[in-house]
């Protein structure tokens, strides 16, 4: 009984906490997201599908059964992934401006921005279970294909800017073998010896014609409905205001041809935190960095500037429709 009573009073705090989440939404801003908004004023409706969606350009229409259901799942989970969504589109306003120029000079079309959103919630340092790292989850092997120096000091895997120059390598050698990026995004995830199998096996041209592991299966259309909060995150129900989203950092760069023997007297010397270091260094992956003198080599460390550091009430958008007017 005392449990139930429990259950009752956590559930009512629940319901009473939707409801003041929806009547604190200004009057107008309601009225305009119901005139721009597939979905009603309310925490649980289904987000309408639409006829088609584009990405990099191709368009997809989604009348066929399967197609529209692939779709729904996926742009229903993130709208009601509140947490999760919320921190990505923050996230983005540090990591978009990087990313966006790299992949803009290697001819690979912006969408693809978004596979590093599915791919790593854009955390730099993540690591899947499988041990892919960074930005966009190269694997060792992969990442030393693609040009990237991965050993027990220096891992570019978690280098932003070095790992997306990694990934528009790949992207452009699988649309150099499939010359349409629905397959590309889809040979990221499954890789191009089995998109090219199976679509010879399944006798189809088209990579979303494929039955493939679920995972597979599912990756395009979460690019898909990434892109379409991103574009809109208000009509999603995500209302956020500049001085939310986490600020781009500016840094000095620090040319490094000699070995350090001790990075966080390096930091302090450089005025910053071992920890900052590390944060925005993540490819350092020891306490020192060895540079053989018989093998020269130059790395760029990122120093943050010390304006960078703390948020002083203004925030520079990159992004416009992220934020509430």
């Amino acid at each position: 009984m005392k449990k139930s009573f429990i259950l009752i009073a956590a559930s009512l705090c629940i319901c009473l906490s939707g409801i003041i989440l929806i009547s604190n939404h200004n009057a107008e801003d309601v009225a305009n997201d119901e005139k721009n908004s597939p979905l009603v004023a309310s925490m649980t409706a289904s987000v309408e599908v639409p006829s088609e969606v584009t990405f990099a350009g191709e368009k997809l229409k989604l009348d066929r059964y399967d197609l529209y259901e692939r779709y729904d799942r996926e742009i229903n989970s993130f709208t009601y992934l509140h947490s999760s969504t919320l921190l990505i589109i923050k996230k983005a306003n540090r990591y978009f401006p990087i990313i966006e120029p790299i992949l803009k000079a290697n001819g690979i079309p912006d969408d693809f921005k978004y596979l590093a959103v599915i791919e790593s919630m854009l955390n730099p340092r993540a690591i899947s279970t499988a041990k892919a790292a960074g930005l966009w989850q190269f694997m060792p092997s992969t990442a030393t294909q693609y040009g990237l120096e991965v050993s027990s000091q220096v891992d570019e895997r978690y280098s932003v800017e070095k790992s997306t120059v990694a990934a528009c390598k790949y992207l452009k050698n699988a649309y150099n073998r499939y010359g349409n990026w629905a397959s590309v995004a889809m040979s990221y995830n499954a890789g191009m010896g089995r998109i090219s199998s199976e679509l010879e096996q399944q006798q189809v041209e088209d990579s979303t014609d494929l039955w493939l592991v679920e995972e597979t299966s599912r990756y395009y259309f979460r690019m898909l409905a990434v892109k379409s909060i991103f574009e809109n995150p208000k009509r999603y129900g995500y209302i956020i205001k500049a001085e939310q989203l986490y600020k781009p950092i500016d840094f000095k760069e620090v040319r490094v041809r000699e070995s350090v023997s001790d990075l966080a007297t390096f930091a302090q010397n450089n005025g910053i935190t071992y920890a900052q270091l590390k944060d925005f260094n993540s490819w350092l992956r020891d306490r020192s960095l060895t540079i053989n003198p018989k093998k020269p080599k130059e790395y760029t460390i990122l120093i943050p500037t010390q304006e960078s550091l703390y948020y002083d009430g203004k925030v520079k958008v990159h992004d416009k429709n992220w934020v509430r007017n």
